[in-house]
């Protein structure tokens, strides 16, 4: 078949099955206790399953590219050499109980785009790559999506190379002691535009009993962490009146954050998922708590709102109650919006395939955001079982893979063979 000079009819689909297998055979990498993964960036686990993507690469005619922090680009020749690619991945790194679709999924329908290529033997005006970014999930070095931040510009390579786990190992030590710390510069690719399919990690579409989200923005973030000092004390012999009790103040400021993420809904979402409490023993008052908000909103006006009436708020209550609090911004990113035309190309796919699909604004970082910044970037969604991720519970169905792959597969040679 030669080059096609218009979007690929309908009827052409990738292979539903060898993308299925390819899940379950990369999902024996690092297995969890309870049908998930644990296969956490640059273990010994997270180097077997880049080996085995290599080799699948590889024999799909790809070659591999590895930059010195870790990311691969599996490239697949288009017929103008000095065309610049169409990029689509996501990450291979999971949580300590993951799930076996999470950034997985985005990867290897990558891989499944290229191999349907040779079968149906199109070739494209732009070269196609297939990435693998590390250590998207952030879990054993934060934060998350360290890599595709590099590349974008966002962090540096020193600082990056400097993030320790909890026991102290840094990330730079750990990428060479598996053997996947390239020599390209991080960065030096240029894309023509980037893809990435992903699980959607919420409930909406299953929901809305939609197969696709055509993602249009993603959220922002940011994360405050929150100390609040009182004073140590017996709870048994304390009288109620002269107690200052931090463990307190934290339920109150926490009231306060779901108080104020309420009043921007339906989009803003606000929580505490670290919380550290000492002395954390029974008989005692806590002395101190400390503990982290994560605001999130498609809206930076909405995300600033929440940040000064957390620390106005806050700052009351412990006030009235005579304790001290202290607010360090630790983390954070401003909303995404993603490029039009790539938007355009997911949308046209999933209406030229018949599948039912929804805009949708994504709750979750994904290295798509980053890369937004330096490429045309638009992302796909599918459902997976009552919105589960980052749990060994994660679901999704191999209809709902497939469906999602053929919008990427469409999207992309859409994408990859128009004229400049």
């Amino acid at each position: 078949m030669t080059a096609p000079t218009s979007a690929p009819g309908e009827n052409l689909k990738i292979n539903g099955q060898r993308l299925w297998d390819s899940l379950m055979e990369m999902a024996k990498i690092g297995p969890g206790v309870a049908g998930g993964n644990n296969r956490q960036t640059v273990t010994d686990e997270d180097g077997e399953g880049r080996a085995l993507f290599q080799t699948w690469c590889e024999a799909a005619g790809c070659t591999m590219g590895l930059d010195q922090m870790g990311n691969m680009f599996a490239r697949r020749e288009g017929t103008d050499p000095d065309a610049l690619p169409v990029y689509m991945g996501s990450h291979l790194d999971t949580q300590p109980t993951g799930g076996k679709y999470d950034g997985v999924l985005g990867v290897l329908s990558g891989l499944e785009v290229v191999r349907t290529l040779n079968d149906l033997n199109i070739r494209t005006k732009h070269p196609i790559v297939v990435t693998n970014f590390t250590n998207e999930e952030g879990t054993r070095f934060a934060p998350a999506m360290l890599s595709s931040g590099v590349f974008a510009g966002i962090h540096t390579q020193d600082w990056a190379y400097d993030r320790t786990d909890a026991e102290g190992l840094k990330f730079g030590d750990e990428l060479r002691r598996i053997g996947w710390r390239g020599e390209e510069e991080v960065g030096a690719r240029k894309m023509h535009a980037f893809f990435e399919l992903h699980i959607e990690q919420g409930p909406i579409l299953e929901a809305e009993g939609k197969e696709i989200g055509v993602v249009t923005h993603g959220q922002g973030l940011s994360w405050t962490q929150v100390t609040i000092t009182g004073r140590e004390s017996h709870t048994g012999s304390t009288p109620m009146p002269l107690r200052r009790n931090a463990g307190l103040g934290m339920a109150r400021v926490l009231e306060l954050v779901d108080e104020i993420a309420w009043s921007h809904k339906p989009h803003a979402v606000g929580a505490a998922g670290h919380i550290d409490v000492f002395p954390n023993s029974r008989n005692v008052i806590p002395g101190k708590a400390q503990f982290t908000i994560d605001f999130r909103s498609p809206d930076l006006a909405v995300i600033e709102d929440m940040e000064k009436r957390l620390r106005e708020g806050a700052q009351k209550i412990c006030d009235d109650m005579g304790l001290t609090v202290e607010f360090e911004k630790v983390g954070g990113f401003d909303p995404v919006t993603f490029d039009e035309t790539c938007v355009s190309a997911v949308r046209n796919a999933a209406e030229r395939l018949g599948l039912t699909h929804m805009d949708l604004i994504s709750g979750a970082g994904h290295d798509a955001c980053w890369i937004n910044r330096v490429a045309p970037t638009a992302m796909i969604m599918c459902p997976c079982v009552d919105g589960l991720s980052h749990n060994e519970a994660e679901e999704i169905s191999p209809e709902w893979a497939a469906a999602g792959t053929n919008v990427l597969f469409h999207a992309v040679v859409e994408t990859a063979i128009i004229q400049d």
